[in-house]
């Protein structure tokens, strides 16, 4: 590594995260391929096999998606039988994502992705989650720094 040269692409944080995610993300196609969905679907299906039944709003916080990305993604996974949109009955601005029985049961068959991509990758269990680790150490850090600044 060039420490020398600060501005050189390979010593930025933020291109190591951004090249390795979009690296992850095209290893998980062929396993998402079985299941039928795109990995932006399968971290949404994630969400909701956690906690069924949330507003739109809610789902978008815990993904950081925008509305204008969910709301077409909501969208295809409704078409495909895995989940229904409802609108709040306590609040009719709001819209339920609620799991079907097929998006219930669909959670069943994604339970090998992780260790499937874990042996793409060679890495350890240890290894995992010590970069699990810092990574949402980082998080906390960059939400801390957001919120001192609102």
């Amino acid at each position: 590594m060039d420490s020398a040269n600060p501005l050189k692409l390979n010593n930025q944080i933020c291109f190591s995260l951004y090249s390795c995610s979009r690296e992850i993300t095209k290893l998980y196609r062929p396993l998402l391929q079985n299941l039928g969905l795109t990995y932006t679907q399968y971290i949404a299906m994630l969400a909701l096999w956690e906690q069924d039944k949330i507003t739109v709003s809610e789902l978008g916080n815990r993904l950081y998606l925008d509305s204008g990305t969910l709301t077409p993604l909501l969208k295809k996974l409704e078409a495909a039988g895995l989940v229904t949109r409802t609108r709040d009955k306590k609040d009719e601005r709001s819209v339920l994502i609620e799991l079907t029985g097929q998006g219930s049961a669909l959670r069943e068959q994604a339970l090998g992705i992780p260790e499937q991509l874990a042996c793409q990758l060679g890495a350890t269990p240890q290894e995992g989650m010590e970069l699990l680790k810092l990574m949402h150490t980082l998080m906390d850090r960059i939400q801390a720094g957001q919120s001192e600044e609102a």
